[in-house]
């Protein structure tokens, strides 16, 4: 059982993965708000049928009333509105920088959430400071240029990443008392409202245009969203949280992978080293966790 749901979270990280191509290949037909705005639309939609399914199966529905306060939709809002600077600087740096890259910046949350953890009382351990040091470093040699400077792009995914641990603990701390699909639906219903708020001010929606980037704005919404959101649901129920975390930080790869294939992306030494640097730095960071779970098991 652990084996097939590791192999779902594979899927999921593939799929995660290849969406940041998606997201590049999309934006040369529409804006990124736009994108963002359809995108998420396509995802909320996606996850209907699924909210519907659920809430009919009564043995899967556990959360109690007096467990479900606040309210999903509030929760959601909250964590939509902080999805949308997230997603927002994703796909405005995707602009400037490339797939693999950003992919890499943002999985900075694997180390950053256990560090956030200071402000609120949590033990840091020395896996958790060894591989943000060694993190820390990759990021140094992946982003920082010879005259000392970060690209545009790179700076906007790494404030991005500071925003995904900001929402990835919101959801943490929400997520065991209120109904997830239903948190899901509304923070991509609001991310996609704010989207196209921004997008119908600042960027010209011509239907031609979308239609040409149909393919990428889908997979984007229906797969990325949609799909990879249920295979994550389905995976995590018997897969230990750490190895998933391991697991699902593999879209890194997958988006350096795609950014080379699609995208004839071609990283220079110094960006492969920092790459590698970074990914060690973010397994080492989980390896007390992954300790811990085996002691356990």
């Amino acid at each position: 059982m652990k084996f097939k749901a590791n192999l779902l979270l594979l899927m999921t990280a593939f799929i995660w993965g290849f969406a940041f191509v998606a997201q590049r290949v999309g934006m040369d037909f529409v804006g990124p708000y736009t994108f963002n705005g359809v995108r998420f639309a396509l995802g909320a939609a996606s996850l209907l049928p699924l909210i519907w399914y659920f809430r009919r199966d009564s043995s899967t529905k556990k959360i109690t009333p007096e467990e479900n306060s606040p309210k999903a939709w509030k929760i959601g809002i909250l964590a939509g509105t902080v999805l949308f600077i997230a997603a927002s600087l994703q796909q405005i740096g995707l602009l400037y920088t490339t797939a693999g890259k950003a992919a890499f910046i943002t999985c900075l949350y694997i180390v950053l959430v256990p560090l956030t953890g200071l402000f609120i009382g949590h033990r840091i351990t020395m896996n958790t400071w060894a591989g943000s040091v060694l993190s820390a470093v990759g990021l140094y040699f992946l982003c920082v240029k010879s005259d000392f400077t970060v690209s545009y792009g790179d700076l906007l995914e790494l404030i991005g990443a500071a925003f995904w641990t900001f929402h990835i603990l919101l959801i943490d701390r929400y997520a065991a008392k209120i109904d997830n699909l239903v948190l899901a639906f509304w923070q991509f219903i609001t991310c996609s409202a704010l989207s196209m708020v921004v997008a119908l001010t600042t960027e010209e929606i011509v239907p031609t245009l979308l239609l040409q980037a149909a393919v990428p704005i889908l997979y984007g919404g229906l797969c990325s969203v949609g799909i990879a959101y249920t295979l994550q649901i389905i995976g995590q129920k018997h897969a230990e949280p750490t190895h998933a975390a391991i697991i699902m930080s593999m879209e890194t790869v997958f988006a350096t992978l795609g950014g080379y294939l699609i995208l004839g992306e071609i990283l220079g030494p110094h960006e492969i080293i920092g790459m590698v640097l970074m990914a060690v730095g973010m397994l080492i960071a989980q390896l007390h966790s992954f300790q811990i779970q085996n002691q356990e098991s």
